[in-house]
């Protein structure tokens, strides 16, 4: 990956262990960084990338993105941070949902003061489309890290900071994907919350890609999305079916878990009135006002009553031959066909 602004320079990824801190990796590593440093909690998952990717140019850091010293001693001297750490599992935030404010919020506000002191040039804030009309304590705290990037993004001086928002990202850790194809692989039934239920889909790849493009364009406060397809999780589960000889498995409907939605949205629809069309992308430029206002008062948007929000129920809806085409481009997806488990039992 050859970006002009790259060249030795030192990009940080916190919670770099985790399933987008790997994909980061493999595409950055013959860029011209002088340095990638993985900053995390996980000691065990740190040594298995190092042996892994047995290269000299990435430096990993033990840390707590909740501690505000040790997010100071990885930050000093980087030019670049990918903030991808946090609590992302829906049941677990709901039942310590402070435990994810103090990670997805107040970890947030640590990073970004570290990188404004610091000097850092750019900052990329990794959110979810939960954190659109939040229902779940997960989403709740990603809307809360947003609004606090966005905040800090008005007075940050030199350091451009700016987010963007996932849809599911495919086989990703946690993710439904690895659940089913296990489910199936054992013999048993597939367990599905509501056949009607839709998500956006999108590759580690596409992740990646988004995180590059808001890299090369993001201004102060933006927030960026992918156009993505969505479908619904009937299809996914048929579809994975097929992809493994199983089209006679049973589909067991166990009912909506806490804290679902019947759909995600990427962007409001006071957003989507606001969003530029970038081809394949929308950018969201902030509201840049100060607490001298007058729209939140006494002046309305009349544009907003005419928009539509972003949603995986309006989006590019996926059959099931498309939906296993776009499986099938998930190296991950490819190993299962193949008989290959091994980063499903890791």
């Amino acid at each position: 990956m050859k970006i002009k602004m790259l060249k030795n320079k030192i990009l940080l990824i916190t919670g770099g262990t985790g399933s987008f801190g790997n994909a980061v990796l493999k595409n950055f590593l013959e860029s011209d960084l002088s340095e990638i440093r993985i900053f995390s909690r996980d000691e065990n998952k740190q040594d298995n990338m190092r042996r892994e990717f047995n290269n000299s140019k990435i430096k990993f850091y033990i840390g707590d993105v909740r501690d505000y010293q040790s997010v100071l001693n990885v930050v000093r001297g980087v030019d670049f941070i990918f903030h991808a750490a946090a609590l992302k599992q829906v049941p677990s935030c709901e039942f310590y949902p402070l435990q994810a404010t103090k990670t997805n919020v107040l970890g947030t506000e640590n990073v970004l003061e570290a990188a404004v002191v610091c000097g850092v040039k750019k900052v990329i804030c990794l959110s979810t489309d939960k954190a659109v009309y939040p229902i779940n304590a997960m989403g709740i705290s990603k809307a809360l890290m947003e609004k606090v990037a966005i905040a800090k993004s008005r007075n940050s001086n030199s350091t451009v900071i700016c987010i963007t928002r996932y849809g599911n990202v495919m086989a990703s850790r946690g993710s439904v994907i690895p659940l089913f194809i296990d489910q199936i692989r054992t013999g048993g039934p597939l367990t599905i919350t509501d056949p009607n239920m839709t998500r956006f889909m999108m590759t580690l790849e596409d992740a990646v890609d988004l995180v590059s493009y808001a890299f090369s364009k993001g201004q102060p406060g933006d927030i960026f999305v992918q156009k993505s397809p969505a479908a619904s999780i009937e299809i996914l589960a048929e579809a994975l079916k097929d992809l493994m000889g199983a089209p006679e498995r049973q589909i067991k409907v166990i009912g909506t878990r806490h804290g679902e939605k019947l759909f995600e949205a990427l962007l409001s629809r006071e957003e989507m009135s606001a969003a530029e069309d970038m081809g394949n992308y929308y950018r969201v430029p902030a509201d840049m006002r100060d607490l001298n206002y007058e729209k939140f008062v006494d002046k309305g948007e009349e544009r907003i009553s005419h928009s539509n929000d972003y949603n995986s129920h309006n989006t590019t809806r996926l059959d099931i031959k498309n939906m296993k085409k776009l499986l099938m481009k998930i190296s991950f997806m490819k190993d299962v066909i193949n008989g290959d488990f091994k980063n499903l039992e890791e």
